[in-house]
Formats: structure tokens, sequence, C-alpha cells
């Protein structure tokens, strides 16, 4: 029974994926332990893993962003962070690339340290690890430990070609078009980035293992044995890194009767699909949740142009959304709630208004519902162009957005229902982490652990 530990940055977002296909590598004969901060213990218990305490970045994102405890300056990034969206693709883009320089590796010799007695007393036989987490990442490669990469997002998270950049969409929605000048200054500062972050790696590797290779661009670097990607293998996409097996799960959602709802939730939606009512649900992830003023006139244009009735996940705006005045709405027709059981909740609604991340494009995926996307920031552009290519939905500028615009896109969507699904549904269900689960161990056993862990 191989012993694989899974690690995870400190983001639900992320750690709930990494979860299921852990939880498949337990069902396929592994021993299997989720390492992550310890807010996120209970996940491994939820999916039958064990646990072992570690913590790789300084952020975190245990369920909603503005309410989870940051430490250092994280929490003001975070609130610059949100009012660049304001400003457009460009303007988040940029601040997400300043932000990357202190982010994304942040004391790697102390992770290098902990994942070398975390490998001491684990004994595992391989890693599996999020591809953003980069000094955990780094550390594999300075310690020569056999692990498979996990990207979370979009496959271009990890740039296979010379003039593709981490953080420079691979393309763009018909809907978001920067300015030509606009990208060059995207372009330069992500150039800056990698070639910033490329001499960071190598001054660690230098310093911690001389004798290894010097990482020829750090963020290409992943594990040259499998990358596991989160995603369809669309025609389109970019090419994937050379070397490594490129395995697409297609989808991590849970196949558990834990995703179901509760008789609270199923009340509610008894409630706001009565009489026929098709259900529409709004939602922007942990972090964007805070633009509640898309919130609010998505939730208006369902309302005023549709028939559907709304649940909105609202975050810490919750109380907001109560002081508003909603003319159409009625217990009946409008729910708001901080967080929603995403997953479950799909299986009963018609539409999803969401950002564009890669879990809500996956589950809407697999669920066969369409989407109205409106992308903010990181790979979300990338995805609402793959999203349209593919017929899966809708993509509009949240920032330039109306009430007549979104009302439009969503009566489109609800009048066409799924039928544009069903292809890409069918190719993802088929995929799953169960089969990337089965991919990944026959890389494993092939290319066993050279010497026995120390």
């Amino acid at each position: 029974m191989p012993r694989v530990v899974v690690v995870s940055p400190p983001f639900r977002s992320h750690a709930a994926p990494l979860a299921v296909l852990g939880a498949a590598l337990r069902d396929a004969g592994a021993d299997v332990t989720l390492a992550c901060a310890p807010a996120f213990a209970d996940l491994a218990r939820d999916h039958g893993l064990g646990f072992a305490e570690l913590t790789v970045t300084r952020n975190a994102n245990n369920g909603i962003a503005e309410r989870t405890e940051q430490a250092g300056g994280e929490a003001e990034r975070l609130r610059e962070f949100l009012d660049a969206t304001r400003d457009g693709a460009v303007a988040a883009l940029l601040a997400q690339a300043r932000h990357r320089r202190a982010d994304m590796l942040a004391d790697p010799d102390r992770i290098l340290a902990e994942i070398r007695d975390l490998d001491r007393k684990a004994r595992p036989d391989w890693y599996l690890v999020d591809q953003l987490s980069y000094p955990v990442t780094l550390a594999m490669h300075c310690l020569d430990l056999p692990y498979a990469t996990f990207c979370p997002g979009h496959p271009s998270y990890i740039p296979a070609g010379p003039e593709a950049y981490f953080g420079l969409p691979y393309a763009w929605p018909d809907s978001v078009r920067p300015e030509p000048a606009d990208l060059v200054r995207l372009r330069d500062a992500a150039a800056v980035n990698d070639r910033a972050f490329t001499e960071a790696f190598r001054r660690v590797v230098g310093r911690h293992s001389p004798g290894r290779p010097l990482p020829e661009r750090a963020f290409a670097l992943c594990s040259p044995h499998a990358v596991v990607f989160n995603y369809l293998p669309l025609p389109w996409l970019p090419a994937a890194p050379s070397g490594p097996v490129a395995v697409y799960a297609g989808h991590c959602t849970a196949e558990s009767p834990r995703t179901g709802l509760d008789e609270g939730w199923q009340a509610t939606v008894a409630r706001l699909t009565s009489g026929g009512r098709p259900l529409v649900l709004i939602a922007f992830g942990t972090f964007l949740s805070a633009r509640h003023d898309v919130l609010r006139t998505v939730t208006r244009a369902a309302l005023d142009g549709t028939g559907a009735s709304v649940i909105v996940a609202a975050g810490d705006r919750v109380g907001e959304f109560a002081h508003d005045r909603w003319p159409a709405a009625s217990p009946e027709r409008l729910y708001v709630a901080e967080s929603v059981p995403q997953q479950a909740l799909l299986a009963h609604a018609a539409v999803m208004v969401h950002h564009g991340g890669n879990n809500s494009f996956t589950e809407c995926l697999t669920a066969g519902v369409p989407a109205l996307v409106l992308p903010f920031s990181s790979d979300q552009f990338a995805i609402a162009h793959d999203l349209e290519r593919a017929g899966l939905g809708l993509s509009r500028d949240p920032n330039t957005l109306d009430a007549e615009t979104a009302g439009a896109a969503l009566r489109d969507l609800l009048a066409t229902g799924g039928h544009g699904t069903g292809a890409r549904r069918a190719e993802a269900l088929a995929a799953g982490p169960h089969r990337a689960a089965d991919q990944l161990l026959r890389v494993m056993r092939g290319a066993p652990r050279a010497t026995a862990p120390s």
C-alpha cells in the first residue's frame, strides 16, 4: 500500500478538490495523509484521510476570505486586491502581480525544513503537491522527493511555452478585451515576476542543494513524473509541460451523500421552486463575495427580468442585502445566505452565476448547469473564454454590467437550458477523480522512491 502525503495551501478552494482526489487515491488502495493548516483537519476527517499540520503560506481562506484571520499585512492586501477589481481586469491582475512577489515564496527555508521533518515522520512513498504552493514544490525539488503536481486552476497556470507567463491570461472572453497598451503593461509585469522568481528559486537551490539542477523557470517547475489538471482536455488549450504524464481529471467534486442538502436547505429549495419556478444560484466564491455591488445587480436582474427564484451567497454582506428593497422579491423567490452548499444546490439549479473560478466551472459542468460567468481576476478570464467556446454558458464584464444586460443573458440561458452542456458533461463524468487516481497510482508504481526515507 503506497503512502501518499497530499500538500495543500490553507485555502478551502484548493484543499477541497485535493481532499476529493486524496479520497480517490485511498479508495484505489493508497494510505493518504492531508498536510495543511490546522483549520483544515475537519476536511481530512470528512474524507477519511490522515492529517498532518503544515502551513505553507501566510495568507489563508477557510470559508469567507474577509472573515478569515490573516497574518501580517494579508488583510490589507486583500482589501487592495478587491479595490483593484473595481478598476477592471488589468488593474486586478497587476495588483495580483505585485502581491505575488511577497506571497508566493515566503519563508522557503522554513518550509523546506518542515517538509524534511514531515518526510522523516510520515515516511511517504509519494507526495501530491498543489502547484500554487511554490515553496513546497521548490522543497520537493531541492530534496529530490518523488511528487506529482496538482494544478487547481486553469491548465495555463503552468506556463509551457516561451511566450506564456503566469498571471497573463492565454485567452480572453469576448466581453473582456483589454486595450493593447494595457496588455503590454501586464505582460511586462508578468515577465518581471517570472525572472525574479526564477532567480529566487535558484538562490534557494544553490543554498540548500547545490548538486540539484537549477530551475529554468520558477513558475513552470512541476513534477517530472505527473501533472494532474482539474480540467477537461479541451482541444484548444495550450500545450501541457513536456515530460510528465498529463492527467486531466475533468473534475474533482465529491460523489458522497455528505454533499446532499439538509432538511433546512431542502425546505428552502422546495419553497423557491414551488409552482415550477426555475432556480438561479449566484455565488462568487470565498473572496469575491465582497463585490456586493455586482451581486446586487445580478440579483435584481434575475428577480426583475426573469420569473426565476434566486439563492445568493453573500458572504459578509447578508446584512446589506437585508436592508435593500427588492420589489419583485418575496420569501418565495429570494434567499440570501453567507455561504451555500454549492455542489448540492446545483442539482436543483437551472442556471448559476459565478466568477469563473475553476471549482465553480467544473461543478457546473458535472451538474449540467449552464453558467453566466463574470470574471474578475486570476485565471477567471481564461476559464470564461473556454466556457463560451465550449458552449457551456455566457460571459459578461462584471464592472460594466447593468441589470438589463444581466437579465438578457439570464433569460437566454434559462430558455436554452443545459442543452449545450451534455457532451462536455459526459466527458467530465467519464474522467473524474477516481480515474485520475488510477492513472496517478500507475505512475507512482512505475517510479518508486529510489531510497528509503531518512
